[in-house]
């Protein structure tokens, strides 16, 4: 009778201890105030599959040559196998959260001497199974299971970080490799139209028209275009080798389509709204770091409360208890405890307000993520719109320089114009067929960049 008014009593307690904790087993829940609430919000909304985030990437790298170059990278690419092997490593831990809601069961088989005055020393063995189960009363195994699902899908989330890097590196490698060797063809180009530009000023000296100073001139001009060719030369192979080390191969050079250019989708121009920052990994991550920091808290909190465990044993032996037996006997105990903190509330206070103060960093670190995704698309958006002008304006100072050298190199001929116009108008063009390769370089980079910065597909 006494018994079961103990454990009546120790019922009793937990069921009250129980009603004082339910918010221990609240589920996690994106906050709603500001930025974060407009995110919030935004997860509601339908995926919008057509938004450039969204897009895979095959839709948007239309160059076959990038999209092989891609697949070989997301392939042997060893950051991203690593970021796969860590949502492997999350969901194993997460099995061991689920299985610690099961009874654990021990078998350990002994054997003792036993000696009462001079009796003798006697021998016995057990065999013994032993299953204890921890109740989870006030959610701390739920808990720690709830901020394991969280790992796994922030270790998703960073795989799909590091997937969306290795896209964007592999593209931005592919199209410089585009704008170097287009650079490195007009060098050359150029080298061999001012070589003969150099033979004419000779021809007109030999016949009294210039002098020596226009010769030199025009030589210098040439040896300047000459000593541009190996700077390109050198970034082109620097960039090879980048491509390289992405795909995990040995150094070597990468062929390209030198007409490769990207376009970016029209409905993008309007602005991006706040669900599609959604897609993005990094933001996605950060929320579940902040989900664990929820659940890291909980947990604490139900280090206050008591743990209730209880154990059963039993086996077959001649040992039994100090005793040793003769013939072998089966044996059985049943058990529970309740452990309640008494001495170690202050080390339980400490500990809980170590994990309040870290979710609130969590927090504040997601708070900025949302803010840092929404600055990034807005900043690629600017430089997109803005190269795209200078794009169309460029391309038509390019056109009026190629006819003006075109008409001095005439009017040159005909004796009514100096040979320092010809050469201005020659460095002129040059000049402005860099700075076209240039801007259709940061156009490119521009998609690219705007493309992670909207989550990088999914």
């Amino acid at each position: 009778m006494k018994h079961n008014k103990i454990t009546a009593a120790a019922v009793a307690v937990a069921i009250a201890a129980t009603t004082g904790s339910c918010n221990l087993y609240k589920k996690y829940e994106t906050p709603t105030d500001g930025i974060v609430g407009e995110y919030a919000e935004a997860l509601k909304q339908p995926v919008d599959s057509t938004s450039l985030g969204n897009l895979g990437w095959r839709e948007v790298f239309t160059d076959p040559l990038l999209q092989g170059y891609i697949d070989s990278a997301l392939v042997n690419n060893k950051d991203l196998q690593n970021a796969k092997l860590n949502v492997d490593i999350a969901q194993a831990q997460l099995e061991g959260a689920k299985l610690a809601y099961f009874p654990s069961v021990t078998f350990a088989p002994n054997g003792a001497g036993n000696q009462v005055g001079n009796s003798g020393l006697k021998w016995g063995w057990q065999l013994p199974l032993t299953v204890s189960w921890q109740a989870d009363i006030f959610g701390k195994l739920t808990n720690s299971k709830r901020a394991a699902e969280s790992a796994v899908l922030q270790s998703d989330a960073y795989r799909q970080a590091v997937q969306s890097q290795i896209i964007a590196g592999v593209a931005s490698c592919y199209y410089s490799l585009v704008s170097l060797n287009n650079q490195l063809r007009i060098y050359e180009e150029t080298s061999k139209l001012w070589k003969e530009s150099v033979k004419m000023m000779e021809d007109m000296k030999t016949a009294g028209r210039y002098t020596e100073v226009a010769v030199v001139q025009s030589r210098a001009n040439y040896y300047s275009v000459l000593a541009a060719i190996p700077d390109i030369k050198q970034a082109i192979a620097k960039t090879n080798n980048t491509m390289s080390l992405l795909l995990n191969v040995k150094p070597q050079e990468w062929a390209v389509n030198g007409s490769s250019e990207l376009t970016l989708p029209a409905k993008i121009d309007g602005g991006v709204p706040m669900s599609y920052l959604a897609a993005r990994p990094d933001v996605r991550a950060s929320e579940q770091s902040f989900a664990q920091a929820y659940y890291a808290t909980n947990i604490a909190r139900a280090n206050f409360y008591p743990q209730l465990t209880l154990t059963a044993s039993g086996g077959y032996g001649t040992l039994l208890g100090s005793t040793v037996v003769d013939p072998a006997k089966w044996f059985l105990n049943l058990a529970g405890s309740l452990t309640a903190p008494l001495f170690t509330r202050g080390q339980n206070e400490a500990t809980l307000k170590a994990a309040k103060l870290q979710q609130q960093q969590a927090l504040n670190t997601f708070q900025y993520s949302v803010l840092n995704a929404a600055s990034e698309v807005q900043n690629a958006l600017v430089d997109i719109t803005t190269n795209r002008e200078k794009q169309v304006n460029i391309a038509e100072q390019e056109k009026n320089l190629e006819k003006a050298v075109e008409f001095n190199r005439d009017l040159m001929n005909l004796s009514t114009t100096t040979y320092l116009e010809v050469i201005s108008a020659q460095q002129s063009l040059l000049n402005s067929q860099i700075q076209l390769e240039n801007v259709k370089l940061n156009n490119n980079q521009g998609v690219i960049t705007l493309y992670q910065a909207l989550g990088g597909g999914r």
